[in-house]
């Protein structure tokens, strides 16, 4: 399980994260990035944050939470590697029910190396 303060927690969290960030796609994933800036009202601390969307469409409740539980190890290690003011929201697709988590990671890292070579960060 993530900390709280590296978690996603709020409906309108995905949103903007999806709506206002930048993606890129993979076999098994698809990555949305968004820098924040704090507003008056909200706060930030501890670094940055995901989210996870794992739909029916990646396979039943056994196979979505095993693809949920491999994403998580797959954020925390992204953890140090990402600026403070990220959010991140990771969408599986349906073939990330048979990828293996180092296949996982791959596909996460590069999606994220993408994005960051077009908003050069």
């Amino acid at each position: 399980m993530l900390p709280k303060e590296h978690r996603l927690s709020t409906p309108s969290d995905f949103s903007r994260t999806i709506r206002g960030g930048r993606r890129a796609g993979s076999k098994t994933v698809i990555v949305h990035l968004r820098h924040t800036q704090t507003e008056p009202g909200e706060a930030r601390c501890g670094g940055p944050r995901f989210g996870l969307i794992v739909s029916k469409a990646v396979g039943n409740a056994v196979i979505r939470h095993r693809v949920s539980r491999r994403l998580r190890h797959v954020c925390a290690a992204l953890v140090a590697d990402l600026d403070t003011d990220c959010d991140v929201v990771i969408r599986a697709l349906p073939r990330a029910a048979d990828a293996p988590g180092r296949d996982l990671d791959r596909d996460v890292r590069k999606a994220l190396g993408r994005i960051r070579g077009r908003t050069g960060g």
